[in-house]
This record gives C-alpha cells, sequence and structure tokens, in this order.
C-alpha cells in the first residue's frame, strides 16, 4: 500500500482561514497521495515561522511575501482581501493622537503593519497578538491600535475609528483596486507534482465551503470552532471568505503587485517582485501527461 505524503498545512484561528480549510478536515475534500496535517496560530506567529521555513503550506500576510520569495510559492487559493473596508485605526472617544503617538499593531510582517508605517513613520510601535489589542487601547497602554479579523466588526462603545487601512490604501496605490491582506504560500522543497495537487485540493476545499456556506458555519458553531456567533460569522465570512476568495483574479493580482510597489518604494523590500513570477507552474502537470 502506497505511504501518503504528509503536508503540513498551518492557518490562523480567525473565522475566514477556518471556513476555508474545514473541508479538507471534515473529510469532504481528500487526496489519494497526500495527508494533510493543521494547526491554528495567530497571523503573525505564522509569519515569523513561515520567514523560519518550518511548515509547509502556511497562511501568510502577503506584505510578508517578498521577504521568503526564494523558500515559497504563492498559491492562488485562500486569500483575503478587502473591498472598501479592512483593517480600523481605534483610539478612545476625545481623544486626539499627537504625531509620535504610541500604537498597537498585530505583527511586524502584515500588511496592515506596512501600510500604517508608511502613512505614519513616526508613530510608536508596539506588537500585540491581535485579540489584546483593543485591550491595550482601553486600558491606556497605548494611545491607538489596529483592529483585524472579526474585532473590526464589534468592539467597545469607547473607542472610535480614527482611520481606515482601506482609506490609507486607496491614498497610496492611487487606484480602486482591492486591499490584499492573506493569502497562502507552499514551500519550494515539495516536488512539484505534489505541489499542484495541493493547491487543487485547497482550492476545490474554499469552494465547497463557499458552495455550502451555511451547513458548514453551522457544523464550526456546533463544534466550539468559531469566536464569534452566527450572525457575525456570516457577516464576517462575506468580507473575508467569499467567492473571491477561492482562486486569484487579475484585479486581485494587479493589488498584490501594487502593494510589493508600495513597500519596495518605501524602503521595505530589496527588490521589486511582481508576483505572477512566484506562483505554482500549473502548466507543468499538462506537460507531463502528454
Amino acid at each position: 500500500m502506497k505511504t501518503k505524503r504528509e503536508i503540513t498545512v498551518a492557518h490562523s484561528p480567525d473565522a475566514d482561514d477556518i471556513f476555508m480549510y474545514y473541508a479538507i478536515k471534515f473529510g469532504w475534500v481528500g487526496s489519494k497521495n497526500i495527508r494533510f496535517k493543521n494547526l491554528a496560530l495567530d497571523i503573525e506567529t505564522l509569519n515569523k515561522k513561515t520567514l523560519q521555513g518550518i511548515y509547509d503550506i502556511s497562511a501568510i500576510s502577503f506584505a510578508l511575501y517578498p521577504k521568503i520569495k526564494d523558500e515559497y510559492a504563492l498559491l492562488k487559493t485562500a486569500v483575503s482581501f478587502g473591498e472598501g473596508y479592512g483593517p480600523k485605526l481605534i483610539k478612545k472617544k476625545g481623544s486626539k493622537l499627537k504625531r509620535n503617538f504610541k500604537v498597537a499593531l498585530s505583527g511586524e510582517n502584515t500588511t496592515n503593519a506596512l501600510l500604517f508605517k508608511v502613512a505614519y513613520p513616526d508613530a510608536r510601535i508596539i506588537y500585540k497578538n491581535f485579540l489584546d489589542i483593543e485591550k491595550s487601547v482601553l486600558e491606556g497602554e497605548c494611545d491607538a491600535g489596529v483592529l483585524i479579523h472579526e474585532s473590526i466588526l464589534e468592539f467597545d462603545k469607547s473607542l472610535v475609528v480614527e482611520r481606515e487601512i482601506w482609506d490609507i490604501w486607496q491614498d497610496l496605490s492611487k487606484e480602486d483596486i482591492p486591499l490584499p491582506l492573506g493569502g497562502m504560500a507552499i514551500r519550494r522543497s515539495i516536488p512539484l507534482n505534489i505541489a499542484i495537487e495541493c493547491e487543487e485540493i485547497l482550492t476545490k476545499a474554499v469552494r465547497i465551503a463557499r458552495d455550502n456556506a451555511m451547513f458548514m458555519s453551522k457544523m464550526l458553531i456546533e463544534r466550539n470552532l468559531m469566536r464569534v456567533d452566527e450572525t457575525t460569522l456570516e457577516q464576517y465570512l462575506n468580507l473575508y471568505a467569499n467567492e473571491n476568495s477561492i482562486s486569484l483574479n487579475d484585479l486581485q493580482i494587479k493589488a498584490i503587485d501594487k502593494l510589493f510597489e508600495i513597500g519596495y518604494n518605501n524602503g521595505y523590500f530589496d527588490e521589486l517582485i511582481s508576483c505572477e513570477d512566484y506562483f505554482i507552474p500549473n502548466e507543468y502537470k499538462e506537460l507531463r501527461s502528454r
């Protein structure tokens, strides 16, 4: 009997990542050649682990990718974009932010951190688990914080939005294109035929989850895998795990390249790259079958 190759998939514990992966966990999608093992960690931990080359496949912030491009290829599926929305810079009501205000961000390598640092170069930054950012502002540890994930939908009434990261993105990109937040990367050392199959299975998992969104959501809630209720979950998934999450389209690819350009022009990346050069060459499968 042929032994299946084990592939570790690391994703965040937030609703969209779990929703997009769990068709595999529930056995709705499978493979004769691959056995998937998954674990959930916060996005900045995933970014750091991917810098170390720890996992076969990992969710990442798109702003991290130029730093790992030699070790990881970009997958075209399980992506999250903001389209008129995204992370929020919040502060206490009635407060005014000084030029060098202290702010809590969810991680050094996140997309929101890159855009924030370009927009607010004098801010004093500390990094927190995204679940602790609201508390940090409420308790006065920081003057402001950038909320991500489900936190953008519900936060304390004593807090207000100072600025949307979406608005910063619009100002910097100078185009009406979606905001690239998170995607998936796969280790280059994985044989190409296995890598192609991994992308196909993950794509199918996201598509099946979307096609069965109500049933999938109910199963996740019943198993206490969600931090939000059913109504909030539906709202959140419509933002970050929607039809445009199944496979990258041309406009999304253009937006990722714009993010790379902004990072390069502001000294955060050593090289200007185009993500088209870093996808898995799926044409290999067709050539191999001839």
